[in-house]
């Protein structure tokens, strides 16, 4: 029997392991330090407008989260952030790019089930040096069959990889928390897109769903990691 799809694409940050709380966590002790110069709404408003400013110069990841609350921080203060501010902010970025990986509770189950029926490959995007730290404290990385760390996810992105590591976006998947990143693209490439929502959830990956039948009919929802090996199952 022909599977429809061969090859299934699992996304990294916040679909296998927790990341984003530490990102709110570090956005709590930056508001912090500059409550003196700015309400919570403001600065976090200031911050994200830094975050989607930078993003092509700096692209995802802790780096240019950092940088983005220092730029935020000089703005705010009118250049009189103190020097210990700064120096703070850099320190919580460097705790940041320490932290200890915590898989999600279905993570290692759904990776294992999907590998002895499919292809799968690592999709994740980010600073190279900190998704490769995570990936190998995770325990998953003998797991997958190709590992993918990119600098954003589009569809022309999806249609390489999965050109490379299987049969084409047509007959891949591809599982993940962000409805911007890891569903909507591969849909456009042709392919199946998984949305899987974590509770802590970046502003800037927020988008809705596919609206086109077309395209809808390839979309699916699970509330956890849990129900893909059915799903699987279920598309053949």
């Amino acid at each position: 029997m022909t599977q429809n799809v061969t090859t299934i694409g699992f996304d990294a940050d916040d679909t296998l392991w927790h990341n984003e709380v530490f990102f709110r966590n570090t956005q709590a002790q930056f508001t912090d330090l500059l409550r003196d110069y700015a309400d919570a709404d403001h600065l976090h408003e200031r911050l994200l407008e830094a975050e989607r400013r930078n993003l092509g110069h700096y692209g995802f990841g802790i780096k240019g989260f950092v940088l983005s609350m220092i730029e935020t921080a000089i703005e705010v203060t009118e250049e009189r952030v103190p020097a210990a501010t700064i120096a703070q902010l850099i320190a919580a970025g460097r705790e940041m790019l320490r932290h200890p990986i915590e898989l999600l509770p279905e993570a290692r189950a759904a990776v294992e089930a999907a590998a002895a029926t499919h292809r799968v490959v690592l999709i994740t995007k980010g600073d190279l040096l900190d998704q490769e730290r995570k990936l190998a404290q995770s325990g998953l990385g003998e797991l997958f069959d190709g590992i993918e760390i990119v600098s954003d996810k589009t569809a022309a992105v999806y249609a390489d990889i999965f050109a490379r590591h299987g049969d084409g976006a047509e007959r891949a998947l591809m599982a993940g928390n962000s409805m911007k990143s890891d569903v909507l693209p591969v849909i456009e490439a042709g392919g199946w897109g998984v949305f899987v929502p974590h509770e802590d959830n970046w502003a800037l990956e927020h988008a809705e769903p596919p609206a086109h039948p077309d395209q809808a009919a390839r979309f699916r929802s699970l509330a956890s990691l849990a129900p893909l090996p059915a799903l699987l199952e279920e598309i053949g």
